[in-house]
């Protein structure tokens, strides 16, 4: 990869200099695996480690490789504390024996076979903290966040009895609580507003909006079979999700009070979901969402414009805004708005591998902060909070 530096620079356009915004220095966080092995997705999937990198490109470094304990062990990059201090992170495991019934039957087995809990992070010490085996409810435990306004409460999503139930526990894993309303459906893509006074989830691909004991959920009903994905904006005014049909949905908006809903844009025809091995297994693509800005004035997206996948924002009022413009087959997925509002960051294979890079808010100055390097990926990343 090329090496930029991280002062302000300067770049012409039309026979001028334009001053060139100095680059973030906030941490990353990200997973990168192999996307190479022929075998199938779970002797990728052992590979896969939590990583941070510098918004410029720099000190990019493994984090909890302590959690690699034992064999078919891995690390994914979750999230952060608000005050940045702290890296949430799934340690995961499955076995060999397990994956090759999957694979055979293309299905998961989520029974003796899986493992994946929820763990804690510091920053300066590398301490670890896994909150899911206390008082252990689940196997099979994702989605851990620091609960908006108490970072004495953690939120998660649990698969209990085939069923995924969403949770909140104490920071220290104790106290465990299912905030799901009714036993049946499977309920995914939970999170708390910014106040942390009301939750969004769906379930049975129908998006809910609840207090924050899971009480008094109610439902948004757009007439579509397939929800996807709720997230708060940032100000708590609004929730994006996706609907439509599967493999066929759009950006959506409703107010924090289930009014208002409507359709934001049209997604050109891309399924939803980004593949992330060279050779695809029965479950191996990962959905692909709408975020906020930071001043919950914008929407990012990841639309299909011609023959590629581009990076678009859209206005609450519905203005699209196409960010990149791309060979024929590449493919942008995972925008995530900067805290500051003055970056996005996402996932490209502009350069022929699945790498990460930074551009400006309105997509400007895009540059790559992972090698693009065939036969890696490198996934989901996460801002880390400026305090």
């Amino acid at each position: 990869m090329r090496s930029y530096p991280s002062a302000l620079t300067s770049r012409r356009r039309a026979g001028t200099f334009v001053p060139v915004q100095a680059r973030p220095q906030n941490l990353i966080g990200y997973s990168a695996h192999r996307c190479d092995e022929p075998r199938g997705q779970f002797y990728n999937w052992v590979t896969t480690r939590a990583m941070t990198v510098r918004g410029d490109g720099a000190r990019r470094r493994e984090i909890a490789a302590g959690l690699i304990d034992k064999p078919d062990t891995w690390t994914q990059f979750a999230g952060w504390s608000p005050d940045g201090r702290f890296a949430l992170v799934h340690q995961a495991w499955e076995s060999a024996e397990n994956y090759a019934w999957e694979r055979e039957h293309r299905e998961f087995r989520l029974d003796g076979g899986w493992r994946i809990d929820c763990c804690v992070v510091a920053l300066d010490s590398g301490r670890v903290e896994n909150v899911t085996v206390v008082e252990r409810v689940s196997d099979y435990n994702t989605g851990i966040f620091v609960w908006p306004g108490d970072p004495s409460r953690l939120g998660f999503t649990a698969i209990v009895r085939g069923e995924s139930h969403p949770f909140s526990m104490n920071r220290d894993g104790t106290n465990k609580k299912d905030l799901t309303t009714g036993n049946d459906g499977f309920t995914y893509g939970y999170s708390a507003s910014p106040d942390g006074k009301r939750i969004s989830y769906h379930k049975s691909y129908q998006v809910y909006l609840a207090d924050a004991d899971g009480s008094n959920a109610r439902h948004i009903d757009t007439g579509d079979p397939f929800h996807f994905g709720p997230l708060w904006s940032p100000d708590g005014q609004w929730i994006v999700f996706l609907a439509g049909k599967h493999g066929d949905s759009h950006p959506h908006v409703v107010r924090a009070d289930g009014t208002g809903l409507r359709k934001l844009a049209d997604r050109g025809g891309y399924v939803g979901w980004t593949e992330v091995l060279d050779v695809p297994d029965f479950h191996s693509a990962s959905s692909d969402v709408p975020c906020w800005s930071a001043d919950s004035r914008w929407v990012y997206c990841t639309a299909r414009v011609g023959e590629a996948v581009e990076l678009t924002r859209i206005s609450v009022e519905g203005t699209v805004q196409q960010l990149t413009h791309s060979r024929p087959g590449a493919a942008h997925y995972h925008p995530q708005g900067s805290p500051d509002g003055e970056w996005v960051l996402f996932g490209s294979t502009r350069d022929g591998a699945r790498a990460l890079y930074v551009a400006g808010a309105d997509g400007s100055d895009i540059r790559p902060i992972t090698t693009p390097t065939p036969g890696m990926a490198q996934m989901h990343g996460h801002w880390q909070p400026v305090v």
